[in-house]
């Protein structure tokens, strides 16, 4: 993979569409004092290197509760019997194609895997749970921690 230099702009304008993706390619310009279609140039040129993976909205949990019920989020911790690498990759294509799993990560030491997951309430927790992990019989121990309060969610990677 061809690794990208980066400068100033380039910096400015990763931080900027971290905050806001939604912004016009004029005011990103004015944002980071440089033309539109410089700008335009930078921001096709940062996506294609595969820097910009993709743009996204992020959803407040709390006002959806008041439309579509109280969500449930619990954060998992995943031991598995088995660690070579087929079993780590298996266990990893099906929790990652599920689209309750917000988050998945390979974690060393400790247990294998923790997920952030979403359900909208306890038993579409459970029936996840039954889905993704009593269902395997690799899977040797499942640890959820229920989130009472979203003190912080963020997506933003420093770039200082």
């Amino acid at each position: 993979m061809e690794q990208i230099t980066l400068d100033v702009t380039d910096l400015q304008l990763l931080s900027q569409l971290q905050r806001d993706a939604s912004l016009s390619n004029q005011a990103l310009a004015e944002l980071v004092h440089t033309s539109p279609p410089t700008c335009l140039r930078r921001v096709k040129r940062l996506r294609d290197a595969g820097l910009i993976e993709r743009q996204i909205a992020l959803l407040n949990p709390e006002k959806l509760a008041a439309t579509l019920g109280h969500g449930l989020t619990a954060i998992v911790e995943i031991a598995l019997d088995r660690q070579d690498a087929a079993a780590l990759d298996a266990f990893e294509a099906r929790v990652a194609g599920d689209p309750a799993v917000q988050q998945c990560y390979r974690v060393s030491p400790g247990p294998d895997f923790v997920l952030v997951v979403h359900a909208a309430h306890m038993p579409g927790y459970q029936a996840l749970a039954q889905r993704l992990f009593t269902s395997d019989a690799n899977v040797r121990n499942v640890k959820a921690f229920f989130s009472v309060k979203r003190s912080k969610f963020g997506a933003e990677l420093p770039l200082a």
